[in-house]
């Protein structure tokens, strides 16, 4: 028999050849009232009695038009007898007898008013609870004048980006400290800050950024510290934490989703404070711009390509290691490319080799003595 099920109030009705046939809700909050019709069963079969299999249908169907079925026609579906749909027969418990479609329906019905009913109460108790924190939340005394405001807001757009960061460098007297990820900076993103850069640098403000390394490839950047001049002071690192801000070390910028359209600004002192500490061990940690990247000490292995050997040692893909380093995917590769050919190595695995033989899987440590594969006398580093 085929079954179709067009969507009711609070339930379904289900339609065969033969018409109308059951009306369902799909379940009921209450044990006791068209509780067996729809939680019952539900790991041989998991369907209440608004939606029975087709097996379940066939078999209901029989006993509703003959009045009885053979318990053995049951067997297969043993969700009518967890639904309350057959029952055995009093004179003889071969047999199984059907709930009447009209008792079904009765209880049902009963259940969906019960529902009902625990909804609206659900409902009227909702409403109560949001007048009382209302009232709560008027009783909350204003912020006491001279206060800098929340300790932590989020700023949606660019353009309150902006705006914050515009009102935090007129506010600023004293420094400035940034990172700034990415590899090469761009001329429209050096340009964009460069009107706040000048405020700064008029008002004697001291300010220091961090970049990667290569970001001392980008003649945007060469030029915009030369405007500068002893205003700004700036270090470089293989890779650096993403993208921060701080005025006066009082409050802080930092990014609240990947596409930077959205910043916190943080003037908890506790967080503040930390965010300064992280930025002052890096800034310890990084390289003068004026001051050429160290030697290797290894022939034909440059700084970065050092850096990329060791992020590989740690099991980074390309991308990763390409975005950690500032630098695209493609350059990335050149790069494996070439400390392959330098190791001698013919593939990804035998390159984890020999970058763990040269020593290359961890930091550099001065002084020891390093025999790259495939050549003949050793390399200090």
């Amino acid at each position: 028999m085929c079954a179709k099920r067009e969507s009711g109030f609070g339930g379904a009705v289900l339609r065969s050849r033969s018409g109308p046939r059951i009306v369902a809700l799909r379940k009921t909050a209450k044990p006791g009232v068209g509780w067996a019709m729809a939680g019952r069963g539900v790991e041989e079969h998991p369907h209440g009695a608004d939606r029975l299999c087709r097996a379940g249908d066939r078999v209901y169907s029989r006993a509703v038009r003959r009045g009885r079925v053979p318990r053995r026609d049951a067997e297969p579906v043993p969700c009518l007898l967890e639904l309350a749909l057959l029952h055995p027969d009093p004179d003889d418990m071969d047999w199984l007898v059907p709930t009447s479609p009209q008792e079904v329906m009765t209880r049902l019905l009963r259940g969906m008013y019960d529902e009902v009913s625990a909804s609206q109460r659900r409902v009227g108790s909702a409403v109560e609870a949001v007048e009382w924190y209302a009232g709560l939340g008027r009783q909350v005394p204003p912020a006491a004048s001279g206060t800098e405001g929340p300790a932590i807001r989020v700023l949606d757009g660019l353009a309150r980006i902006q705006a914050a960061m515009d009102e935090a460098t007129q506010a600023c007297t004293t420094e400035v400290l940034t990172v700034q990820p990415g590899g090469i900076r761009r001329e429209a993103e050096l340009s964009e800050g460069l009107h706040r850069a000048l405020a700064l640098r008029g008002r004697g403000v001291r300010m220091r950024d961090l970049y990667t390394h290569v970001a001392r490839h980008g003649q945007g950047l060469l030029t915009y510290l030369e405007l500068m001049g002893h205003a700004v002071e700036a270090r470089t690192l293989d890779e650096v934490i993403d993208r921060l801000i701080l005025f006066d070390r009082t409050v802080a910028f930092i990014p609240a989703n990947t596409d930077r359209t959205m910043a916190l600004e943080l003037r908890h002192p506790a967080i503040v404070e930390y965010l300064v500490t992280v930025f002052e061990r890096l800034w310890r940690l990084a390289i003068p711009l004026t001051a050429p990247l160290p030697d290797t000490g290894i022939e034909g292995i440059s700084h970065r390509e050092q850096s990329i050997a060791a992020l590989l040692a740690e099991g980074h893909q390309d991308a990763v290691i390409a975005e950690r380093l500032g630098i695209s995917v493609r350059t990335c590769r050149a790069h494996i490319a070439r400390l392959s050919e330098t190791l001698g190595a013919a593939s990804r695995t035998q390159l984890g080799v020999r970058i763990a033989q040269a020593g290359l899987d961890g930091p550099p440590s001065s002084g020891t003595a390093v025999r790259v594969p495939g050549q003949g006398s050793p390399s200090v580093r």
